[in-house]
């Protein structure tokens, strides 16, 4: 990838013309062959990073241009939306199971090889799925999130997108990681390799993380998402509230909690199962 379609590209986002030409979609689709390659992503690894993440906000940029040169065109299936948006082409030669039912992958994005897709799912623009993970019935997988690895994102899991502001990390799961059943995930949130929600866990900036085995609690910041450690198994739990009306009337508040760091009984517990990959 030159350094010129980067600097092509912050320069259109930057400087909107009176119109787009056929030299601006080449260069759109020049990003988009290259984010279903994998070749760019909207954020990579970067072990300098607190987050061990780095946003590439030029991409973001380039996928939002695709919703102002795009204009509304009929697709199959009685489907009306950006032309710069097709479903994502695929074959058997991919290696990709995309059962029947409803499921939509949107182009511009990134579908390793062994990934399975149990309808109805939706993966959308600028996401990176890596090798072997399993997206189950009624997931959503947002705008350029990062999944790792062989993660599980189990029945009815939301995994928020971040595409604006286009500085902002985008939710990140990375390898080995299992989302139980309806659970959300989003604004940013950074999963580590290994770890484990339980169903029913929200995370997002604004609920802390209370970290039993540790003894802290884990918090977004001004400059930092919330990160869950890696290994670390959360749960759906509660905090009382401890003054005024809350309390009188035995009030408790949503909280994630942090149980127990993967062991062997957990192990055992979420592997999954090789016939459904």
């Amino acid at each position: 990838m030159s350094d010129s379609l980067q600097q092509s590209i912050e320069s259109l986002f930057d400087q909107k013309p009176s119109q787009y030409t056929d030299e601006h979609k080449k260069l759109f689709a020049e990003l988009m062959a290259l984010l279903n390659r994998g070749a760019v992503r909207s954020a990579e690894p970067d072990a300098s990073q607190p987050t061990g993440w780095r946003v590439n906000a030029w991409v973001k940029k380039g996928i939002l241009l695709g919703f102002r040169i795009g204009g509304v065109v009929e697709m199959s299936g009685q489907f009306f939306d950006k032309s710069t948006y097709p479903l994502k082409h695929l074959t058997a030669q991919d290696g990709i199971r995309v059962v029947p039912g409803g499921s939509s992958i949107r182009d511009g994005c990134y579908i390793g090889r062994g990934v399975t897709c149990m309808p109805p799912m939706y993966i959308n623009a600028g996401t990176y799925v890596d090798d072997g993970t399993m997206v189950d019935s009624h997931a959503l997988i947002g705008s350029c999130a990062q999944i790792g690895k062989n993660c599980h994102i189990s029945a009815a899991s939301q995994i928020g997108g971040v595409l604006e502001p286009v500085g902002a990390i985008p939710v990140i799961v990375e390898d080995d990681v299992l989302i139980g059943g309806n659970c959300g995930v989003y604004e940013g949130t950074v999963i580590k390799k290994r770890a484990v929600l339980g169903s029913g866990t929200i995370l997002n900036r604004s609920t802390p993380v209370y970290d039993l085995v540790r003894e802290t609690v884990h918090r977004a910041t001004a400059d930092q998402p919330l990160i869950i450690p890696e290994e670390a198994v959360v749960v759906a739990g509660s905090r009382a509230v401890k003054s005024g009306p809350g309390k009188d009337w035995g009030i408790s508040l949503y909280t994630p909690v942090i149980v127990k760091y993967r062991d062997a009984g957990t192990e055992a517990k979420i592997q999954l199962e090789d016939f459904l990959r």
